[in-house]
């Protein structure tokens, strides 16, 4: 009695200290866990194309319109050009009198000559009072041109969603199969213990002890292949999405999202992107119809130069003209049809990449939903197998602690409850997985 006593006083010694152990230790631990930033996949996707170097094309594009938009305006103003000239010319502009007859019939008269050597030197102002929609016509275009630009660019930076989620669920898989090799690492180091207990009964030997530890050793070294495989998955998708540390983060379980509707339309930016270039080719099918039209501007000359506007005077004067001037450039009928029909074509170029977009992402997401269902059968046997294996491996042990069976025989039975495990994991992430990529194709990503 008194034995039974001093046991059960140790007892609660032990588990006194079992407890004082967690108190003190739980914080630290929970503190530890605490410091590790948890993200998502959402997040990625954002950090992913903040951090891409061909983000900066943004601003260049947006620099770009700008001054193309002011240098338009600019057409607006007064446009001021100088012109100057020196010449020597055979011969001048005469009167038709003989001087010397004319100066017997009037006394006192002369007669000109101009001088052979002519200069002028002319400023002049011309400012557009109407160019047809020319300026209008370049505006748009200029925007037009920013936008397709733009989309363009998403279209581009769109595409990196696909390389995160290779990286993000690589990550998961990864994560998935280091939890179950660890489950498995106990669940050997389990049997090496009953074995061990075993050898001092005399009901087992050191061979099949060592068997055991074989197999340990075995999910060891496959823990160290999995972390570093999540290791460089982590180092890609740090280095993809900017962040500086692969390992001072924890990567959320995305969840399973909603179905989406029976024909959701798809949305992508590749398709706004041609839209936006079949927009900028009606604007340029536009402007050839402005640069047919006529202009009307006024204009200012101020010069000075021998002659001036006098011609009978050979001497240097200023002088000035001011007006209104239509000027009508006929020379761009001669390729207006070509011009058309070019544009024509463009457009149709244009839908047929549309065409063909649309052609190939319905067969990815065919392949997609075939993956997609393929995944979700295979996880409705997988929680049954896993539970016919486990309760096969408990058999075994049992059947094993009888010498019913030797150790090689639980081994395998191990084995293959941990594939079956792993099987089910990786059934669970590649769904996941399967479902982002099909969103992504439709372009239906979360932000």
């Amino acid at each position: 009695m008194r034995g039974e006593y001093t046991y059960m006083k140790r007892m609660n010694l032990n588990g006194w200290k079992r407890l004082a152990f967690v108190l003190l230790v739980f914080p630290l631990v929970a503190e530890g866990a605490g410091a590790q930033e948890r993200i998502t996949l959402g997040e990625c996707y954002e950090w992913a194309h903040a951090n891409y170097p061909q983000i900066h094309r943004y601003g260049l594009i947006e620099q770009t319109e700008q001054y193309n938009l002011s240098n338009a305006a600019k057409g607006w103003l007064p446009q001021l050009s100088v012109n100057a000239k020196a010449t020597y010319q055979s011969d001048v502009t005469k009167l038709p009198f003989d001087a010397d007859k004319l100066s017997a019939i009037i006394p006192g008269i002369e007669i000109p000559t101009l001088s052979k050597d002519q200069y002028q030197v002319v400023a002049e102002v011309n400012q557009t009072i109407w160019d047809g929609g020319v300026i209008r016509s370049a505006r748009r275009l200029t925007e037009a041109q920013a936008t397709a630009d733009r989309e363009q660019l998403n279209s581009n930076l769109y595409a990196l969603n696909d390389r995160v989620n290779q990286l993000y669920f690589g990550c998961l898989l990864q994560d998935e199969l280091i939890r179950q090799n660890g489950l498995l690492q106990k669940e050997l180091q389990l049997n090496i213990d009953r074995i061990s207990a075993m050898m001092e009964n005399g009901v087992a030997n050191l061979s099949d002890r060592e068997s055991m530890e074989v197999e340990l050793l075995n999910a060891r070294q496959k823990a160290i292949e999995l972390k570093a495989a999540r290791s460089a998955y982590g180092k890609m998708l740090a280095a993809l999405i900017g962040r500086p540390d692969s390992g001072a983060f924890v990567l959320e379980v995305p969840s399973l999202p909603e179905a989406p509707s029976l024909s959701p339309v798809i949305s992508r930016p590749e398709l706004r992107a041609l839209d936006a270039q079949s927009e900028l080719l009606e604007l340029q099918n536009k402007q050839l119809t402005a640069g047919l039209m006529p202009r009307i501007g006024a204009f200012f000359q101020g010069g000075y130069g021998r002659p001036g506007l006098n011609m009978l005077e050979d001497s240097f004067n200023p002088f000035y003209i001011a007006g209104v001037r239509l000027s009508w450039n006929m020379g761009k009928l001669y390729t207006l049809k070509n011009d058309r029909r070019k544009i024509a074509t463009d457009r149709r170029a244009v839908e047929v990449e549309r065409e063909t977009f649309l052609f190939n992402t319905r067969l990815q997401l065919t392949q997609q939903n075939t993956e997609i269902r393929k995944m979700t059968e295979l996880m409705k046997a997988d929680d049954e197998i896993i539970r016919l294996r486990s309760s096969i491996k408990k058999a075994a042990e049992a059947k094993l602690a009888n010498g019913v069976i030797s150790v090689t025989d639980l081994i395998h039975e191990i084995n293959s409850e941990d594939l079956a495990r792993q099987a089910a994991a990786t059934h669970r992430i590649q769904q996941l997985q399967s479902i982002y990529n099909h969103n992504v194709t439709f372009g239906l990503t979360q932000k």
